[in-house]
């Protein structure tokens, strides 16, 4: 114990002693102390008081967590552990999957050739002729093969809606059908030109009504004075029969376009699929023959291709079919499964994650996805520690750019935030990267669950208090 205390009181004068040394030779200590790191047992009392004061925020349930992005941690929390239903932001987890998954380009479709006969079958791939993200590989594939058949072995998928979906928004563009063979994003898209009167220098144009692919054109009509008395929303264009491919046309004055989701089949994608490629496209069994068929699989886009569109515009169809993508990485390949990619993700993927999530789609269409707002942080900073910072930033919306964030989070035309965003009725969420004024990037997770009414006062709340955030740190 002497010798303890002896040297607890002889360090100071030891130290003391040495920095006189070294200003005698001229190093003078440093003037100013290094800036402190900000830890997770660091107070942020402003950021409290910001968050607790707010007459917005305090009518629902909020949730904010705060981590630099190339820590490992997060520095700030406020009901960081509690569960929220996070929405579109599961992207984010299906994103982090892929990248594990799957490799730097999409599995487009498997197949074997025997005699004159090609079999193939669906991976998942939702590009084929999609109108956004279109690719021509498999398309031009199956165009150009010299057998003189093709037979189409369709793989057991999930149903066509994942758990918790609305029913309801089964005519909604956000909510097409899942499939093993997407064709034409397994949606019909129409355009609409209203006549016009003649005038001295322009003939009369009459109504025009374009419909593709070309094969739903005659199951479109105007809709019936009932179909128009029962609308209840008065920006939708298009009403489809619920359980069936016939699709009511609404009046309108206006020019526009619309895209509403078919009901899929075999039937109806073999049909669709003979008719574009104009060859014959029959169903068959999928028996390769041990040592004497080789299987192989065909490659299409670059999987940032789908990435970023999935993330920037949060496309839900391309989130379910990247989780069935995903499948054929993981287990049998005699079926596609979001329930088995999931599992998996648990197992090996996501097991560095401080909450485990409760995960049901790839969408985040589900209300039954719960998430807390440091797991999610928390799946932030891994994805900066792995993914090139300009290639993650490029893959996300960005302030005033394109995407859902194109007229938010921008100053002096730069955007200074990089995020995605999860909305459903009630549910307003942000989660991303933001640049602070002192020049670090902080990954952030801003849940907003149960908000009353329309959510134009919480999004403009949450981007309050990240501005501050982004001036003060």
């Amino acid at each position: 114990m002497p010798n303890r205390l002896h040297s607890v009181f002889l360090w100071p004068l030891l130290l003391g002693s040495a920095l006189l040394s070294r200003c005698a030779q001229g190093q003078a200590p440093a003037e100013t102390p290094p800036a402190p790191i900000i830890t997770a047992a660091t107070p942020l009392p402003w950021l409290d008081s910001l968050l607790a004061a707010s007459p917005v925020l305090a009518r629902h349930a909020v949730g904010l967590s705060l981590a630099y992005a190339d820590s490992a941690r997060p520095f700030f929390g406020y009901h960081e552990r509690q569960y929220f239903v996070p929405a579109s932001t599961m992207k984010l987890l299906s994103f982090y999957t892929g990248l594990h998954l799957l490799p730097d380009s999409l599995p487009s479709l498997r197949y074997f050739s025997r005699g004159d006969t090609l079999f193939f079958q669906g991976t998942g791939d939702p590009t084929f002729l999609h109108g956004d993200v279109p690719s021509r590989r498999a398309y031009d594939f199956l165009a150009r093969r010299p057998e003189k058949l093709l037979v189409y072995n369709e793989l057991p998928t999930p149903p066509a809606y994942g758990p918790s979906w609305a029913w309801d928004d089964y005519n909604y563009y956000f909510q097409p059908e899942r499939g093993a063979f997407p064709i034409y994003g397994h949606t019909v898209r129409f355009y609409h030109t209203p006549a016009t009167a003649r005038t001295k220098t322009h003939p009369a144009v009459p109504e025009r009504l374009r419909v593709l692919p070309r094969a739903f054109a005659p199951l479109a009509s105007a809709a019936p004075p009932e179909v128009r008395a029962a609308n209840p929303d008065p920006d939708l264009h298009v009403r489809r029969v619920p359980l069936e491919n016939f699709f009511y046309v609404l009046p309108s004055t206006k020019k526009w376009v619309d895209e509403t989701p078919f009901r899929t089949s075999r039937a109806l994608m073999l049909r669709l699929l003979g008719d574009t490629l104009r060859r014959r496209v029959v169903a068959g069994a999928w028996r390769p023959r041990p040592g004497r068929d080789s299987i192989r699989t065909l490659r299409g886009l670059p999987a940032d291709s789908l990435y970023r569109r999935m993330l920037r515009v949060s496309d839900n169809f391309l989130a379910e079919q990247l989780l069935l993508m995903c499948s054929t990485r993981v287990g049998f390949r005699d079926s596609l499964s979001t329930v088995r990619v999931i599992r998996q993700a648990h197992k090996d993927v996501l097991n560095f994650l401080p909450d485990r999530p409760e995960w049901v789609d790839g969408s985040g269409l589900s209300r039954l996805n719960l998430l807390t707002p440091r797991a999610m942080t928390s799946l932030l900073c891994r994805l900066h520690q792995e993914v090139p910072e300009p290639r993650l930033l490029s893959l996300l919306a960005a302030g005033g750019g394109q995407g859902t964030l194109r007229k938010r989070y921008t100053e002096a035309g730069k955007p200074w935030a990089w995020a995605k965003t999860g909305t459903l009725t009630h549910d307003l969420n942000l989660c991303g990267y933001l640049r602070t004024k002192s020049g670090r990037l902080v990954a952030f997770t801003f849940f907003n669950n149960n908000h009353i009414g329309t959510s134009y006062a919480t999004r403009n709340e949450v981007e309050r208090v990240l501005r501050q955030v982004r001036d003060r740190l």
